[in-house]
């Protein structure tokens, strides 16, 4: 009988790699040995348990208790990859029920991460806003002025040459912010509360009675007081996004006798303006330092 013959002889009677070249007295030739012994299987006691069978078993069970991939990498005592996991995993059968269950688990927990990102991102928002509001402490007469003109020129009515008797200080917006920086531009410029009419607008199927209150309070006048609301016709077409307790429409501000003073602020516009086309340019660089 030949080395060949020998070793796999040897190899059938359950010996190691290490027993048969002892017992046939090769002191090397481990590439021969190993083409000899290529279709026998090496016997179950020479083979070294792999470090995460426990752990794989471990796996298996709580997948077939329908557990996530989740809930499983974060029981598991030892660190596994994700990759490792899918693989030890994808042939393991799950019931509906189980699979039903684990939906409902993926949606809950997209649902929380969304929340969790919701509130982060409001957390940002309102440190950033808290920051830039403590940054204003005061505000100077002449700041409350241009602050109050732009205002005005952005959302206030216009003259319009087609149109006698256009020349008037009317100003609308939905902003409660807005409308108290107005009312106190109005107060800078002199302006006494008696010369000021308050009409609400807003659409015809929300709370009326209850946005005349809430401007009412807001600009301290009694809504007896206040002018017949404007109503905007319900189109069917439109989908409305002002809905819901915080709408509240509209607060027109109209100023009685007022034809001079909208001369003024259209002149005062008109010297901002010009004032700002004889300056350069503004650079990012330069306001760097501004705030």
């Amino acid at each position: 009988m030949d080395n060949a013959e020998a070793a796999r002889e040897l190899r059938r009677q359950g010996k190691s790699t290490a027993q048969i070249k002892e017992a046939l007295g090769l002191s090397s030739g481990g590439g021969a040995l190993s083409r000899w012994l290529k279709d026998i299987p090496a016997p179950e006691w020479t083979r070294r348990p792999r470090a995460k069978d426990d752990v794989r078993e471990l796996a298996v069970a709580m997948r077939l208790e329908g557990k996530s991939y989740r809930q499983i990498l974060e029981t598991l005592p030892v660190a596994v990859s994700k990759s490792s996991l899918s693989l030890w995993l994808r042939d393991v059968p799950l019931t509906d029920d189980q699979k039903r269950m684990l939906a409902m688990r993926q949606d809950v927990a997209r649902s929380a991460r969304a929340a969790s990102v919701r509130r982060q991102r409001i957390r940002r928002q309102e440190a950033t806003m808290t920051a830039a509001r403590n940054q204003v402490q005061h505000l100077a007469e002449s700041e409350l002025f241009v602050a109050g003109l732009a205002a005005y020129w952005a959302e206030g009515s216009k003259a319009k040459p087609w149109r006698s008797g256009s020349e008037r200080v009317t100003f609308i917006n939905s902003d409660p912010d807005m409308i108290r920086l107005f009312l106190a531009w109005l107060a800078l410029l002199g302006i006494s509360s008696d010369r000021l009419v308050f009409r609400v607008s807003i659409h015809e199927r929300a709370d009326v009675e209850k946005a005349t209150r809430f401007w009412s309070d807001l600009v301290g006048v009694r809504h007896e007081e206040f002018r017949r609301p404007t109503l905007k016709r319900h189109n069917p077409k439109t989908v409305r996004h002002n809905v819901g307790d915080g709408y509240y429409g509209c607060l027109t501000v109209e100023v009685r006798r007022s034809t001079e003073l909208y001369r003024q602020i259209a002149g005062w516009w008109q010297g901002l303006a010009a004032f700002l086309g004889k300056t350069a340019p503004v650079s990012l660089d330069s306001l760097s330092g501004v705030v």
